[in-house]
């Protein structure tokens, strides 16, 4: 996949050489050793097609032949000498020049449809390039030093991961976006960066970061296809890098980062040179996956079961629930935030993950996060909670969002009409809520539950494995997406009071009618 760097530097040579070839036009005054003769003479080497092409010119014109004495010779090697020196500066690495390649292609393909775009797509992909300078500084730290320790790779790491970080913070600081779809396809791919500290398999990383952002990016192309082809295109080019990427790992960085055999042990304060100018957009500021949902041997089926048949009781569910009062809550009492340990401040940015043989058994996980309900703005935050099963927000507003992050077998309550809600990386969680005015979005979760109580418009399921949804009577119109999720089931309110169970298709069947592609949903799938 390199061919497209070599390609250049070949190109550039041979602009070099054109214009090597224009010098030498001159060189009857310059050189005085070139001269004309009655005939033509042996001309050496790559000089001999330029001597025919402007000999047969200046024959054209009434004019002698040139004869290229050695001394000519030599100003025309050196003419070719330095730019080659120039345009491959010695002491960068093949696999830097294959980046810088991509650098040159995919990327500035990208850079220069989002600013066509403009607003906040070419706001993001500024930051998507600052992040990909950041990557490819430590490729060239790589190049040039031996690996290091852990504890120092992660300091290497710290740009990245601030980069990745501030992408997917854009996203949600612009949940109103009219082009959130086109944010969300590089907040949820973004974490790609982070191969560089993903051996065995960075490319497969990659892969699946990828398949992140097609939940999105089809969306777009849905919207847009028949509309705005600069829409389509930008999804093109912007998913090109990331195949591209994977295609550039396999050849250079197979089982992880490759490091130099040769050079000093790299340290935290290792810099990279500056690259060289590029068709690139500048550089501003740019972040990576939630944690991992967390995976447990064996399931509690009995807790489990207790958790959904609170679910099924409908509006009764809200009898057993302790209401959450003012002195209560962190927003109101802020005594409460010096109790427990310190308070998260939203998903950890990405960090190298520790190596799989730890040299120090003796070192421990890092400490749970404190359990945490509170508004932040207008941000209900309701993370790390477990096993509480009388979680309720009342004090709603219609501008407020709730975003509910690694909470594992509890139950939680939100009343009011409310703009958006998030489930991420959850376990046996029970929603239920009155009315949502935006999307309830279920990601990377795992046997949730959710009940609506009033309407909602759209409920994406996404990355989840169990999970179902209880419509009331009232929300029968609610559209629901999902990727990528199984064991799916929708609730539909019957007249008795009872729910019947519809699940949702997973399986397709796709055929090609002679003109386009027609998928159907298979039998066996329901």
């Amino acid at each position: 996949q390199t061919w497209r760097g070599w390609w250049s530097g070949w190109r550039r040579l041979w602009s070099a050489w054109r214009t090597c070839t224009k010098a030498l036009a001159c060189v009857e005054i310059a050189l005085p050793k070139v001269r004309p003769k009655a005939g033509p003479r042996a001309v050496p080497g790559a000089v001999q097609g330029w001597h025919r092409a402007h000999s047969g010119a200046r024959l054209a014109a009434g004019a002698a032949p040139w004869e290229v004495q050695p001394g000519s010779v030599a100003a025309c090697g050196m003419l070719l000498v330095i730019p080659v020196l120039c345009f491959f500066p010695p002491g960068v690495a093949q696999y830097v020049q294959a980046f810088d390649a991509l650098l040159a292609g995919p990327v500035a393909e990208y850079t220069k449809i989002s600013k066509e775009v403009g607003g906040d797509v070419q706001k993001h992909a500024e930051m998507v390039h600052a992040g990909l300078m950041s990557e490819r500084a430590l490729l060239v730290v790589a190049s040039q030093h031996q690996q290091p320790a852990e504890n120092v790779f992660s300091d290497l790491l710290k740009p990245i991961s601030e980069q990745i970080q501030a992408v997917q913070n854009f996203r949600e600081k612009n949940r109103g976006s009219k082009l959130f779809n086109h944010l969300s396809a590089v907040s949820e791919s973004i974490p790609a960066l982070g191969w560089v500290a993903m051996a065995p398999k960075p490319g497969p990383y990659v892969k699946e970061m990828t398949d992140a952002a097609m939940f999105y990016t089809n969306r777009i192309l849905k919207e847009y296809k028949d509309v705005d082809k600069k829409q389509v295109d930008w999804v093109k080019a912007y998913l090109s890098i990331w195949t591209e990427l994977q295609a550039y790992i396999k050849e250079y960085h197979t089982t992880g980062l490759t490091w130099s055999k040769t050079g000093p042990v790299a340290t935290a304060g290792a810099k990279a040179p500056p690259a060289p100018p590029a068709g690139a957009a500048p550089p501003p500021p740019g972040p990576p996956p939630p944690p991992a949902p967390v995976s447990s041997s064996t399931d509690d089926s009995a807790s489990r079961s207790a958790l959904f048949a609170q679910i099924n009781r409908g509006e009764g569910i809200t009898s057993g629930l302790r209401h959450v009062s003012d002195d209560m809550k962190t927003h109101k009492n802020p005594a409460l935030k010096n109790q427990g340990g310190p308070v998260r401040s939203g998903p950890k940015p990405f960090t190298a993950p520790k190596p799989a043989c730890n040299a120090n058994p003796s070192q421990g996980t890092s400490p749970k996060a404190p359990p945490l309900l509170e508004l932040e703005g207008k941000k209900w935050r309701v993370e790390n909670q477990e096993n509480a099963t009388n979680l309720v927000i009342s004090d709603t507003e219609l501008k407020q969002v709730a975003y509910v992050f690694k909470c594992t077998n509890s139950t939680l309550q939100i009343k009011g009409k409310i703009n958006s809600i998030t489930l991420d990386n959850c376990k046996k969680l029970g929603l239920v809520f009155d009315d949502v005015v935006g999307i309830v979005e279920i990601i990377n979760s795992r046997d949730v539950k959710v009940q609506v109580m009033g309407k909602v418009p759209t409920i994406s399921i996404n990355k989840t494995d169990g999970c179902h949804v209880y419509l009331s009577k009232s929300s029968l119109d609610c559209e629901i997406v999902s990727a990528k999720s199984s064991e799916m089931n929708v609730l539909i309110p019957t007249e008795g009071g009872d729910f019947t169970e519809f699940p949702v298709p997973e399986q397709f069947k796709t055929v090609w009618n002679g003109q386009k592609l027609v998928t159907t949903v298979t039998e066996i799938a329901g």
